[in-house]
């Protein structure tokens, strides 16, 4: 007698895991999603080939993922189109599978063919799904898992260069101020690796767009939002100071504008905003070649600037004794510069 029906199904191979994956994503259709019960066994079907996925890449906890078969799996997703159904199924997805799937996400990303990152090729010629992983932030109840899969594929110079110069990119500037704080948070972790990720592909992206991004940016750092004016303080020391984008810095700290910006911030509410603004306006100072316009406004407000100098300090955890170095320096050539003869307007 046969008992062959008691043994333990075999599992299945990369290929036939993409294909039952594929499957069960394209399952969701359009009149499965309105029926409640067909809906539920669909989903069922796409969870179980989902945590089949997670235990060929991840391993069961006793047995170890296999290399091969990983690898193996990743050109699968792709050459089956597995990973446009990944995304644009999502929104349908139950919580544990879009779990299952941002996990996966992550391995599948950094697997190479050769010199190629295969998942990094689909999307480098499919770039609308990037686009839209980042609207993903307009559907509260997906954002977060967009958000993962995103700075998963910023991580690749190339994908996060797609990204910086799409129209997308601007979308951010929305993003970060949305009123569900935790998406908003999540969207300015984006924003932060795309501005700070990969410096050179940020350095082009910024010498292109220079007027109309820091028209945008601008508004960050004059939001009302204190969050927002606190993060995006922080987050210009970042980008502005790497060398690769030094020539920027000098476009910025020559700019009136900007400076206004700067002092304004100085005199926020909060000390942490005054600290984080004075390590930009003490490049505005430093420079030695100022415009004469931001000469003539060091001068003009020279007394209420030094007041506020010095009743600033490093505060908790800050470095005391270089702080202090540093203000001591920008108070001297705040002094010095309203003492020129030349500035009177």
């Amino acid at each position: 007698m046969s008992f062959s029906f008691f043994k333990a199904l075999r599992p299945k191979t990369p290929q036939e895991l993409a294909k039952a994956i594929k499957d069960s994503l394209m399952g969701l259709d359009t009149k499965t999603v309105v029926e409640v019960k067909l809906l539920e066994k669909a989903l069922e079907e796409v969870e179980k080939n989902f945590s089949a996925m997670k235990v060929m890449l991840l391993g069961d906890g006793e047995v170890e993922p296999n290399v091969d078969q990983i690898l193996q799996l990743a050109v699968e997703v792709c050459k089956e189109d597995v990973v446009s159904l990944f995304f644009h199924k999502l929104s349908i997805l139950g919580w544990e599978a879009r779990k299952d799937l941002v996990q996966c996400w992550s391995i599948l990303l950094k697997q190479k063919v050769g010199s190629t990152y295969c998942c990094v090729q689909f999307l480098e010629n499919h770039s609308d799904l990037l686009d839209f992983l980042v609207a993903g932030y307009d559907n509260k109840e997906i954002a977060l898992n967009c958000g993962n899969m995103l700075r998963e594929c910023i991580k690749f110079p190339t994908l996060a260069k797609y990204i910086l110069e799409s129209p997308s990119f601007e979308l951010f500037f929305k993003y970060v101020e949305l009123a569900n704080f935790d998406v908003a948070s999540d969207a300015f972790s984006t924003f932060k690796d795309l501005l700070t990720k990969h410096p050179d592909a940020v350095s082009e992206f910024l010498t292109s767009h220079y007027v109309e991004f820091f028209e945008q940016y601008e508004t960050l750092l004059t939001s009302s939002n204190y969050v927002t004016r606190r993060q995006s303080l922080k987050l210009l020391s970042e980008f502005l100071l790497e060398p690769p984008s030094s020539h920027i810095m000098k476009k910025y700290i020559a700019e009136v504008q900007h400076f206004k910006v700067m002092m304004t911030l100085l005199t926020d509410t909060s000390k942490n905003i005054q600290i984080s603004a004075f390590h930009i306006f003490k490049i505005f100072v430093a420079n030695p070649n100022k415009p004469r316009e931001i000469k003539v406004i060091l001068a003009k407000n020279h007394e209420r600037l030094l007041e506020l100098l010095n009743n600033l300090s490093a505060g908790k955890g800050g470095d005391d004794d270089q702080f202090e170095e540093e203000k001591e320096l920008i108070i001297k050539e705040i002094q010095k510069v309203s003492q020129l003869p030349d500035l009177a307007s």
